[in-house]
């Protein structure tokens, strides 16, 4: 017997990806941002601009999942646009650039979240629910874990920019992934 059923588990793995590839700059994120000429302050604009992004779309995001048939198609678009986001980090040189990219990453996560949660709940078992939800939950400590960890040994060894690649590869191997599951999967 399985512990989860297929859509799931492939949400998990997905979603997984797309975490890592989120945790990875976390921790050296002020490194990065005094890097390129800014302060802890500039940090905390950067960071906040992106929230500010996220807050904002996800209210508008969350109407359009509601009519949508197809939800998953919004979540392979909300991770290409994260992708374009961390890529984008690759192409910082100011402050500004960096707000620009943060607000990218922002409408990113706010397009697919509430279409993520609406596939994810649409699988849930109802009688598992609570372990199904306690397991996207779990995955986003453990992603976030070994993000942190694996963003600091790609930073350390090969550089910035080696990690930027690595975080937009593993949002467009999730987006690729979905887009590519038969419609009935999910």
């Amino acid at each position: 017997m399985k512990l989860f059923n297929k859509p799931i588990r492939i949400l998990l793995i997905t979603n997984g990806l797309i975490l890592i590839a989120s945790a990875m700059l976390g921790p050296i994120y002020a490194l990065f941002v005094e890097r390129v000429g800014g302060s802890l302050l500039d940090a905390s604009f950067a960071f906040g601009a992106y929230a500010l992004a996220a807050g904002i779309t996800t209210l508008t995001s969350g109407k359009v999942a509601d009519k949508v048939k197809e939800n998953e198609l919004i979540v392979v678009f909300g991770y290409v646009v994260m992708a374009c986001g961390f890529f984008g980090y690759m192409l910082v040189n100011s402050v500004w650039s960096l707000l620009l990219v943060q607000v990218i990453i922002g409408l990113g996560e706010a397009i697919y979240s509430p279409a993520f949660d609406a596939v994810y709940s649409k699988h849930l078992d109802g009688h598992k629910s609570g372990r199904e939800w306690g397991a996207w939950e779990s995955i986003n400590y453990f992603t976030t874990a070994f993000g942190a960890l694996f963003g600091g040994l790609l930073v350390t060894y090969l550089g910035f920019n080696a990690m930027f690649t690595s975080m937009g590869l593993l949002s467009l191997v999730s987006a690729g992934y979905i887009f590519r599951l038969p419609r009935k999967i999910l």
